[in-house]
């Protein structure tokens, strides 16, 4: 079941096009969750891809499939830190720790029904793009898609036809019988 939706909402990321991705997915038992999750985490472990339980409801999971050593590099941008910093991630020396930030991202998570606005940066969003939607209340942005775009309005609309033909590619290969594995790129 978790393969269709890495695939469908996931193969950006899968193609190394993109940091991560995120997706709701609904399962019937935790045990069969839990699976998954460990499943998909062993199989996608050689090729630099982790898959993390963010957050889970009664019959609804959130899941957060990333590569973590893009992650660390798009924590490291300029700004992001102390961007970050102000909604309580920790910094060790003059970096943040991926483990760390995606666990107090579950914490910020768990403690609100919505989702925090900081989290586009865990999924490769402008940094000035996250700060223009804080700043805007989701208003006033020059063009939609994968996020609301305040900034780079051209380079945003590339990217984002780009992750749609990806998606269409993705999805035709697994429909002819590809699988996961065979269209994930190895870090």
């Amino acid at each position: 079941m978790l393969e269709e939706y890495l695939i469908g909402n996931c193969s950006p990321t899968l193609a190394s096009l993109k940091t991560a991705n995120l997706f709701s997915m609904p399962y019937e038992s935790e045990k069969e969750l839990s699976d998954q999750i460990g499943y998909w985490n062993q199989e996608m472990e050689g090729k630099g891809i982790s898959v993390v339980l963010l957050r889970r409801h009664e019959t609804k999971a959130l899941v957060y499939v990333c590569r973590k050593t893009r992650l660390e590099k798009n924590l490291k941008q300029p700004g992001v830190v102390g961007f970050l910093t102000r909604y309580g991630y920790q910094i060790t020396g003059d970096l943040m720790d991926v483990d760390a930030a995606l666990a107090h991202l579950k914490e910020r998570l768990a403690g609100q029904e919505g989702f925090p606005h900081e989290i586009g940066l865990f999924l490769d969003y402008p940094l000035g793009d996250v700060i223009g939607f804080i700043e805007n209340a989701g208003h006033n942005f020059k063009c939609s898609g994968c996020w609301k775009v305040y900034c780079n309005e051209c380079e945003a609309v590339k990217l984002f036809a780009r992750y749609k033909k990806c998606r269409d590619v993705y999805m035709r290969l697994w429909h002819q019988g590809r699988s996961v594995l065979q269209l994930t790129v190895a870090a």
